[in-house]
């Protein structure tokens, strides 16, 4: 089974979707299997990270800005701006898919784990991500 859920961001940043993963399994009915989550984006990734101290969140995010720092003079592909390539970079650097198990009708997410979409572009997106749900 696969669902695709859009999302709609404001800007760069961790955006916990876990919710709308764990809704998708509920709404199936499955009991055990795979949840493969991917992000249809070149511009932007997913994570699996604590969700418990919003300090993580913000150390992540201000860390990979500055890895990946805009208006880089190597940079030529900056058709939509100065985040387009960082953009690119950044969601190379992470992940655009994910493989959670799930069992019980639950997914086996650690007690601080959850699940983001991580937006790589200064301006609000309108991101599509597929659920994949497999037993």
């Amino acid at each position: 089974m696969i669902e695709t859920l859009t999302f709609s961001t404001t800007g760069q940043a961790l955006y916990e979707i876990t919710s709308l993963v764990d809704r998708v399994l509920k709404r199936s009915g499955l009991h055990e299997g795979l949840a493969t989550v991917f992000v249809r984006h070149t511009s932007a990734s997913l994570c699996i990270q604590e969700n418990a101290d919003p300090s993580a969140k913000r150390d992540l995010e201000k860390w990979l800005k500055r890895l990946v720092k805009e208006n880089d003079p190597i940079f030529t592909h900056t058709a939509e701006g100065p985040d387009d390539m960082p953009s690119h970079i950044k969601s190379v650097l992470t992940s655009t898919s994910l493989s959670i198990p799930f069992q019980n009708g639950s997914l086996l997410l650690g007690t601080w784990q959850g699940i983001y979409l991580w937006e790589h572009r200064e301006h609000p997106q309108s991101r599509k991500i597929a659920v994949h749900l497999s037993c």
